[in-house]
């Protein structure tokens, strides 16, 4: 899943300190790099075009004919948290099985062609979306958009492949049912949010896998694809007028609108409850959570801002520099926000050996509420922005990862000229803002602790929940 797949892994600036050592030339080195690419960026000037078919489909566009390939990106609203109860992992299903057989073609036929062609179609659920995307050479893009049209609208959900999908969902669940990681952050969502869809694993479990037949599949597709919720980004070798006619094409047949649905808002819980699932292992992980702050929240800039200090920034954050630089207590500590449609949180985690969990957690702790109490400092605030502002081209790095954000872009609403103002509202956020944010943001007491293995200096407040499925 892309969004619960997403984690805070980029190398960033170190704070400034005397003298030359080498991890300072490589950051002053990484800056310059950054610089230069920002400037070719600019330079460039990428324009969105907004599409609009004859048949009133939208897309954005990223016109390139620099290269003989089309990237196309597709996502439509409402994912994994519109499963049924007893069928989670129905959405993950859907995205593992649509694209095995559609319309004329078997399993084996529909795969044969993609590869034949060198078109690339994989499909993906969130828990607030369904998302698919397609890279092709231009010179087989009509059968690309064909085969994709197929797989959205007459997909076969033969019993072969959906039984082969489905032992191969299951022997993965199985690996992830021992995976400490996992059930460090599959509890602690649970904890966060009760009862609420969010707490539910997007990719089922052994069980509601298990319970889902081919006319559920069906009936999802019938259901959740409709021209309503769709959204679509495209970059490279098409132009408006023929991109327009391959988005009523491939998109046309799609209903009108999708069934109807609502998700209740949620607040993620704040009890500050410590939990202990007991392991045999010489490593607990942990993971900890609070309430967080909506995307479109006016403070989500000097929050992402904030977060990067404390523990988005690798190497730069105050996290990395208490736990592992100092004390070498661990390998990796992190935090990042984690925003959906219906409710956020903060999340953070880290490993270490058992007898120094304790002494971890209270650092991570003092930390937090030391944000909380005295935000960053003018010179932290400086170089996250500086290292914000300057690594963002490397986000541009395929035409796929930019056709991802034309789409993030609409669903989102953040406007056509996003990618032009971004940096401008990462600029803006000034240390006043970020201290008042932080301070807003950060609840040391409200933390919620799952730790998995055998930790010393860990007390349980109240046992681990039931998976509810």
């Amino acid at each position: 899943m892309r969004s619960e797949k997403n984690r805070v892994a980029s190398q960033a600036v170190a704070r400034r300190a005397s003298g030359t050592s080498p991890l300072m030339a490589w950051t002053v080195a990484l800056l310059i790099a950054l610089t230069a690419l920002l400037t070719a960026f600019q330079a460039r000037a990428v324009e969105v075009q907004r599409v609009v078919s004859p048949g009133g489909i939208e897309a954005w566009l990223v016109e390139d004919h620099t290269n003989p390939i089309i990237a196309l990106e597709l996502a439509f609203r409402g994912g994994g948290a519109l499963d049924p109860e007893d069928k989670a992992g129905l959405a993950y299903m859907v995205s593992s099985t649509i694209d095995e057989g559609a319309g004329p073609l078997d399993s084996q036929a529909f795969q044969g062609e993609l590869d034949n062609l060198s078109i690339s179609l994989k499909f993906d659920a969130g828990l607030d979306s369904f998302s698919g995307s397609l890279e092709t050479l231009t010179e087989n893009r009509d059968r690309a958009f064909e085969l994709l049209r197929l797989a959205l609208t007459e997909p076969r959900f033969d019993a072969e492949p959906v039984e082969r999908i489905r032992s191969q969902i299951v022997a993965s669940l199985s690996r992830q049912s021992e995976d400490p990681d996992y059930i460090a952050s599959r509890v602690l969502r649970r904890l966060m949010y009760g009862e609420h869809p969010y707490a539910r694993p997007a990719n089922g479990t052994e069980a509601s896998i298990a319970r889902i037949t081919a006319d559920d599949l069906r009936s999802f597709v019938q259901q959740r694809f409709g021209r309503d919720r769709l959204f679509v980004g495209v970059v490279g070798d098409i132009t408006p007028d023929e991109l327009a006619k391959a988005l009523d094409d491939t998109f046309g047949m799609l209903p009108e609108k999708a069934a109807p649905f609502s998700i209740p808002a949620v607040e993620a819980a704040n009890g500050g409850e410590t939990v202990v699932i007991a392991k045999p292992i010489p490593q607990s992980v942990v993971a900890l959570g609070q309430d967080g702050i909506r995307r479109d929240d006016p403070d989500y800039y000097a929050a992402y801002v904030v977060n990067y200090i404390l523990g988005g920034g690798g190497f730069a954050s105050r996290l990395v520099e208490e736990v592992r630089e100092k004390r070498g207590l661990a390998y990796s500590v992190y935090s990042y926000l984690a925003p959906f449609d219906h409710g956020s949180m903060i999340y953070a985690g880290t490993a270490t050996q058992n007898a120094r969990v304790g002494e971890s957690l209270d650092l991570i702790r003092q930390e937090w509420r030391r944000m909380a109490e005295d935000g960053p400092t003018a010179e932290e605030l400086d170089d996250a922005k500086r290292y914000l502002t300057g690594s963002f081209p490397l986000r541009f790095s395929s035409s796929a990862n930019i056709a991802g954000m034309l789409v993030g872009m609409q669903m989102e609403d953040l406007g056509i000229d996003y990618l032009e103002k971004r940096n401008d509202y990462v600029e803006a956020v000034t240390l006043d803002d970020a201290k008042r944010v932080a301070k807003r943001l950060y609840r040391p007491d409200a933390l919620t602790v799952v730790v998995v293995g055998a930790p010393d200096g860990v007390t349980p407040t109240r046992d681990a929940p039931g998976d509810g499925t």
